[in-house]
């Protein structure tokens, strides 16, 4: 699997650098509170886990006086740019940062990232053999880990079993992809009515990439051969988008080329769609009744199956990590510790309710019986597709990179970021699937060519 950088990636990294150059370095540089405390920065993604973590912040600063923690919380996409943005370039801007199974061991191997490894094994029971393998394995280079999961996910298709009963309708527990679409069109209330599905169309290689990737695999497509030719305009990767395209503009939700996985969580919460296919880190937020408006209602279904029936897997994780510039490399040990620990955990679980626990990081979660009861609905099937998920063989024909929503190159972030605004273009309708991936084809053979001998 490749660990370099390619002449995409540096020239990336020195576009960042200019963009900073540009803008300044915010924040860079903060090493005291006023009160004498040391401040920590932390970088994190504004999802609902991440906002329950802030609330806790002031349990973590009980037990470290001395500390005060400094959050700098973005959307997703944003996120992504401001962390590589300092990380790439060496800006020293954050203490912690949040990062994903597609960051962690590109940055490693790159000299980025503080090994954890050694203060993993000298924090008492913190238990590092505790973390689920597979995410365990996603986060780790040369056999160390070089980030903690905070919590990790893969995808279901969530339906509301409500409307499912109305309508005479059972979910399979392993559907398929025209299934899904055939329960759709029943379901779907047509303009300015409840929509059959919602599915990300917002531009982010992070976004609408990471379920449309996993529909690629599942039809049997692939970014690359073997000899790093792009294969983005392959009879299979053509009916991959042809299908979620028209899926998402036939029975999604209105103004999808601007819709997230925030925008997609709110949405099936309020009780807009039938039907979502997304990461299973929405669980907790869905079953919670003070955030949604469906909770109790919502049944879990494995990842759809494409025409060859593979599965579109998942395997993701969002992770805390010190950036090798970081000011504070133990204080930001302490924290990540703190946050990804059994007890943090526990503490979720007692202030803010079971089924909001992280999901998917340890496998004591799953043996907690507050969580099993609060998290009936989802807990077994989110440990089963995470367990499952194999990240090294995300087609079915072989391919020469890792990944499932995602391709595990550093040039990724570019080539996804441009394809994925070829195919949101497509959705909103200003362009044609066909002409979206003749232009995405041209991206990949322009970094397929970096790679070939």
């Amino acid at each position: 699997m490749p660990m370099r950088l390619g002449r995409r990636g540096w020239a990336l990294v020195a576009l960042f650098a200019s963009v900073l150059l540009t803008a300044g370095c915010t924040g860079a540089g903060a090493i005291g509170s006023g009160d004498g405390r040391r401040v920590l920065r932390v970088a994190v993604v504004s999802n609902p886990q991440m906002e329950d973590m802030q609330e806790l912040a002031g349990e973590f600063e009980r037990l470290h006086p001395e500390l005060r923690l400094r959050f700098i919380s973005l959307p997703e996409n944003q996120a992504r740019d401001k962390i590589t943005q300092s990380v790439a370039t060496g800006s020293g801007q954050f203490d912690v940062v949040m990062v994903s199974n597609y960051e962690t061991p590109i940055w490693a191997a790159n000299g980025w990232l503080h090994d954890l490894e050694p203060r993993m094994d000298a924090t008492a029971g913190y238990d590092k053999d505790d973390f689920i393998p597979s995410i365990r394995d996603s986060l780790s280079y040369r056999g160390h880990m070089y980030a903690a999961p905070f919590y990790g996910e893969t995808a279901l298709l969530n339906y509301r079993k409500d409307l499912f009963a109305q309508a005479g309708l059972r979910m399979p527990e392993n559907p398929t992809w025209q299934q899904v679409r055939d329960m759709a069109a029943k379901l779907d209330q047509g303009e300015g009515g409840r929509a059959g599905i919602c599915l990300r169309g917002l531009p982010g290689w992070g976004e609408v990439m990471a379920p449309l990737n996993t529909m690629i695999n599942s039809f049997g497509g692939r970014w690359f051969d073997p000899q790093w030719n792009a294969q983005l305009t392959s009879p299979q990767v053509r009916d991959a988008a042809h299908f979620y395209t028209d899926l998402v503009r036939d029975y999604g939700e209105p103004g999808a080329s601007s819709t997230g996985f925030s925008e997609c969580l709110t949405e099936f919460g309020q009780g807009n769609a039938a039907m979502m296919f997304d990461s299973t880190s929405s669980a907790g937020t869905l079953e919670d009744p003070q955030e949604s408006n469906v909770a109790g209602k919502v049944g879990y279904a494995n990842a759809p199956t494409g025409p060859g029936g593979k599965r579109a897997s998942w395997l993701y994780t969002w992770s805390l990590a010190v950036p090798k510039t970081a000011e504070r490399p133990d204080d930001a040990w302490n924290f990540i510790s703190w946050a990804t620990s059994k007890q943090y955990l526990k503490t979720v679980g007692e202030r803010l309710g079971w089924q909001n626990l992280p999901p998917g990081s340890r496998r004591s979660t799953y043996e907690m019986p507050q969580y099993q009861q609060a998290a009936a609905a989802f807990a077994q099937p989110t440990l089963r597709g995470i367990s499952q998920a194999d990240q090294t063989r995300p087609s079915p024909q072989p391919t020469p990179y890792q990944g499932l929503q995602f391709v595990r190159i550093p040039e990724f972030v570019d080539l996804g970021t441009r394809v994925s605004q070829q195919m949101s273009a497509a959705i909103a309708g200003s362009k044609s699937v066909d002409e979206a991936l003749e232009q995405a084809q041209g991206y990949a053979e322009t970094v397929g060519e970096s790679y070939r001998p």
